[in-house]
């Protein structure tokens, strides 16, 4: 079981550095600060949209539109610590007491 947990928090983990490095890497882009045109950008960011939209989406309908801040990034980071600190208080003391 200890194993099980381990997955759940590195896949959380990694998630995490995702949402991260998306944040970077749009902040990044909105100032102008690197070339949407290089390979290695275009590749980075097309692999970070398709990991994050699926979750984000569904949030991004309920959250206000504040003229161009998305807002449901950091609801689903908020919702990632929530499930992290939930599994740690809550489920894996039934398991190891």
């Amino acid at each position: 079981m200890v194993a099980v947990f381990w997955l759940i928090y590195t896949v959380l983990g990694i998630y995490t550095w995702c949402l991260i490095a998306h944040i970077i890497l749009s902040w990044l882009t909105a100032f102008g600060v690197i070339n949407t045109h290089q390979p290695f950008v275009q590749t980075a960011s097309h692999f970070l949209y398709s990991v994050i939209e699926p979750a984000a989406r569904p949030i991004r309908r309920y959250m206000p539109n504040l003229n161009g801040i998305d807002l449901s990034i950091l609801a689903l980071f908020l919702g990632i610590k929530f499930i992290e600190i939930f599994l740690k208080t809550s489920i894996e003391p039934l398991f190891f007491g």
